[in-house]
């Protein structure tokens, strides 16, 4: 594999950077955080419209940039460290590569150029799973993020079938829960509905296959959009460590808070090299791409709760405090560790990978 990244993918990381830095400022994240949907829709239509970003990983053919895996790392990366308060990963990851994976050539052609252009997407049933039989969806689906502001949603059911719905599709109901972390609310998903044979992405119990490698490539994913918000936390901290005086001395200057700093670096740089490596196996599609994803995930799940819970700490007092921006990332930390599957169950997917057996996505 090679590493080191090109210019064209600079130009990405940067344009990423330059953008969500403006549109994805404190205040613009603050403002989501305390309303009723924690979604901000300027800065979706932005990132969708404006810079495309959405389009990423789909096809030139449907739409699309057709690039892959890394370039998708390096923006999430930019999304993580601002927290982006929107379905983007939701939809450019999770509902792309469903409709990749299992959809046929007219699925694709209807659903792909939506979704590259900024259609509002949430996947469900990373969790529990709704029964499809005898043509009608029931029960309920949780964790479903960004489902209360999604327009299509995609539900993986107990039997292993997707089932793509609309959001208004009759005898579904969608419920927004409290959530620990603002920034990605979650909601609970009820289900009523009549589902004809057009609305499912493969056969009926076939996509067994397909919701594997959704939720493997979004766990290997997801671990990018952690090395940013890991990043951010880092640089605020080490900000702080050059204004906060204390006994008379910068606390950067004492040897036990750059021990600290020091050790949240390491965790930056093994959580990057963990997450670019996952993205990479998934642009080459190999033996390795199931094993680095589950590295990645469980690696940098457990580094980013460390991580955040010490920069609350090496804050002082004011880290505590709702104004200020560390309990955000503690919260989105803590709450991506369970999401798609928690760092045990993927240290337990590896294994069974190691010892040859099957690993299931949880």
């Amino acid at each position: 594999m090679n590493f080191a990244l090109t210019d064209d993918q600079r130009a990405i990381q940067e344009a990423a950077r330059d953008f969500l830095t403006d549109a994805a400022n404190p205040d613009v994240i603050r403002a989501a955080v305390e309303g009723p949907t924690g979604f901000d829709e300027a800065l979706w239509q932005s990132l969708a419209g404006e810079m495309g970003f959405t389009g990423l990983m789909v096809p030139e053919d449907f739409g699309g940039l057709g690039l892959g895996a890394v370039e998708m790392a390096l923006v999430l990366e930019e999304t993580g460290r601002c927290l982006a308060p929107v379905p983007f990963f939701e939809t450019a990851v999770l509902t792309v590569q469903a409709v990749l994976a299992a959809g046929n050539d007219d699925q694709k052609s209807a659903l792909l150029p939506r979704l590259a252009s900024g259609t509002k997407a949430s996947f469900a049933g990373t969790a529990a799973r709704p029964v499809l039989k005898d043509g009608r969806l029931t029960g309920i689906a949780d964790f479903a993020t960004f489902a209360h502001v999604a327009d299509i949603i995609i539900v993986a059911s107990a039997d292993d079938s997707l089932i793509v719905l609309e959001a208004d599709t009759p005898g579904l109901t969608i419920e927004a829960l409290p959530s620990l972390d603002r920034t990605r609310r979650f909601a609970t998903l009820t289900f009523d509905c009549a589902v004809t044979p057009d609305m499912l992405l493969g056969a009926p119990g076939g996509a067994k296959g397909a919701i594997e490698r959704i939720l493997t490539i979004g766990a290997g994913l997801l671990a990018a959009e952690q090395t940013g918000g890991m990043q951010f936390s880092l640089d605020a901290t080490v900000d702080y460590a050059g204004q906060r005086v204390q006994f008379g001395r910068l606390i950067g200057s004492f040897q036990a808070y750059k021990h600290m700093v020091a050790d949240m670096m390491l965790l930056v740089e093994a959580s990057r090299s963990a997450a670019y490596y996952a993205a990479a196996a998934i642009d080459e599609n190999g033996s390795e791409l199931a094993e680095a994803c589950h590295v990645a995930r469980a690696y940098v799940s457990d580094a980013y709760r460390s991580l955040t819970g010490d920069a609350i700490q090496l804050h002082g007092g004011i880290g505590f405090t709702w104004e200020h921006h560390a309990h955000l990332y503690f919260k989105r930390a803590r709450a991506t560790s369970s999401w798609l599957g928690t760092p045990d169950s993927h240290r337990e997917m590896l294994a069974a990978l190691i010892l040859g057996g099957d690993a299931v996505a949880a």
